[in-house]
């Protein structure tokens, strides 16, 4: 199974990544997790506007879903071959509508339907093309959900958004790569349930089991060496910051 950072920016683009985006592949099958600002163009850096299999929104935040739009366009008016057939979107309930109405001019209510086909998630266990996914409601203001993704034994877990909660702790249990965001800075922001920090993301990651912990979704106004030294006081095991283009072999 490798991962591929497409875009780790919180909130807005930097002016070096996108927003949140992350090609999860194996056995030929791409499974792209969030799709926020900027990450259509960082994603065909590493797969072809046509060779995705399917997506999951953590939630729909525009730094984590608004590309879609874009994502639409290229679909719905795909110039080689006719129209795509619907792919798989896995997302919180309400996804179809929020993206409809970001996209304000599509053709009709149902365009979106006719080249995504809508999956509701909930918490609970799916099959994804080869991958065994589990997903957890997580601490946000909107429905957010984190992701686990397995394959031949190895696990990747994606914290999408959220404060800390028991929840991600125990979706992350043993997980060879914990990508967890780390949006706040500790001592500065204390905004309950809504990111973690660097120290709280350690934190997470040790009671997890977290075999590695890459850091994310650090926006442009949060010194991301802060978060990683942050993280290493409270967690032993390997931690780095998430970067654009950057792979892992899980």
């Amino acid at each position: 199974m490798k991962l591929t950072v497409v875009g780790c920016s919180g909130s807005f683009p930097s002016a070096d990544s996108a927003c949140s985006s992350y090609l999860v592949e194996a056995d030929g099958f791409r499974l792209l997790l969030d799709m926020g600002n900027g990450a259509l163009g960082e994603l065909q850096r590493h797969c072809g506007l046509y060779d995705l299999d399917a997506i999951f929104l953590s939630h729909l935040h525009a730094d984590h879903c608004i590309d879609m739009c874009a994502y639409f366009v290229v679909r719905y008016y795909r110039h080689e071959g006719g129209r795509c057939a619907p792919m798989p979107v896995y997302g919180p309930e309400g996804t179809e509508e929020r993206l409809t109405t970001a996209h304000a001019d599509a053709p009709s209510a149902s365009a979106f339907s006719e080249v995504f086909d809508f999956q509701t998630v909930k918490s609970g266990s799916y099959r994804i093309g080869p991958f065994s996914v589990r997903m957890e409601k997580v601490c946000h203001p909107v429905e957010s959900y984190a992701i686990r993704v397995e394959h031949e034994g190895r696990s990747l877990t994606y914290s999408g958004d959220t404060g800390p909660c028991e929840a991600l702790e125990e979706l992350a249990e043993g997980t060879d790569l914990f990508l967890c965001e780390a949006a706040f800075t500790h001592g500065k922001e204390n905004i309950p349930a809504l990111h973690l920090n660097g120290r709280e993301a350690g934190e997470a990651a040790r009671r997890a089991g977290a075999g590695k912990l890459v850091l994310t979704h650090i926006p442009p106004w949060t010194d991301p060496q802060v978060n990683l030294a942050d993280a290493r006081d409270v967690y032993s095991g390997p931690v780095e910051l998430a970067a654009p283009g950057v792979s892992y072999e899980i």
